[in-house]
């Protein structure tokens, strides 16, 4: 179908050194300009971000130190970029949480005007979630053709968190599961040591403030470590150890942290 437009749409993904916002870079950046005639005009860079990339970045989504080394960085690139997204409204895939801040931060530090403001954001992933609701009544309709009754009571819920888990078994029995990148990570099995690494074998503590990595090291997932291996972070900087156990973080947290930790005392 077309879209009815007005102005232009410009359609963007960023790939980057990380996922903070404030601290990391892009290394690639990709548009597609959607005329209101439907003609599509495409702009695309590999980017220089001036720091390394992280190994776990990379193994995400493929781009290294070596392939950027000799690009622009995003300040070379900045006014020509700025120009192409002159008078369009901007859309992607979670832009709103990740892509948009990312684009305007490093529009910031080139010092290129870039008023979003003035900008429509269409953000597909947010139309998607709208539509496709993703609680346990929609799950409870789509694997089991059934409506929920008395949601929100513990009993309801629990038998049909129950059905939904038997009905996912028998549909996706034997059939490999992919990442967002494709890769497959596994495959449905009919037992509960495949479901479990289906489903939370990165999980470290409960409160999602630690995970693994793809090399199974245990990596922080907040604050100005994020990304990083809680082991090198508590080598080389052993305060941040005493700064977690006396804030305000879960015990359950904190007990998986004093665990590294002393993991650390018995190699010493």
């Amino acid at each position: 179908m077309k879209l009815n437009l007005k102005i232009p749409l410009c359609f963007f993904d960023l790939e980057t050194t990380g996922t903070n916002i404030t601290t990391d870079r892009i290394i690639e950046i990709a548009v597609i300009k959607l005329m209101p005639s439907g003609e599509t005009i495409e702009k695309k860079n590999l980017v220089n971000p001036t720091v390394p990339i992280p190994a776990e970045s990379s193994a995400v989504h493929g781009i290294y130190d070596e392939d950027v080394k000799d690009k622009p960085t995003f300040k070379e690139l900045a006014k020509e970029y700025a120009r192409f997204f002159e008078g369009a409204d901007l859309s992607g895939f979670n832009v709103l949480k990740f892509d948009v801040p990312m684009l305007v931060e490093e529009f910031l530090r080139a010092d290129v005007e870039f008023d979003y403001s003035r900008k429509r954001i269409i953000d597909s992933q947010r139309i998607f979630h709208l539509m496709e609701k993703r609680t346990l009544s929609a799950a409870y309709q789509f694997y089991c053709q059934k409506e929920l009754e008395n949601s929100h009571t513990a009993e309801a819920d629990t038998r049909a968190s129950m059905e939904v888990l038997l009905s996912q078994v028998e549909r996706y029995e034997n059939q490999s599961v992919t990442d967002n990148n494709g890769k497959v990570i596994g495959v449905v099995k009919n037992n509960l040591d495949d479901l479990n690494k289906l489903t939370s074998s990165d999980m470290v503590d409960l409160a999602g403030r630690m995970s693994r990595n793809g090399q199974g090291q245990v990596v922080f997932n907040f604050g100005k470590h994020k990304g990083k291996a809680v082991l090198a972070v508590f080598k080389e900087e052993p305060a941040y150890y005493d700064w977690m156990m006396n804030g305000d973080f879960p015990m359950d947290t904190k007990r998986r942290l004093t665990e590294l930790k002393l993991s650390i005392l018995r190699k010493q």
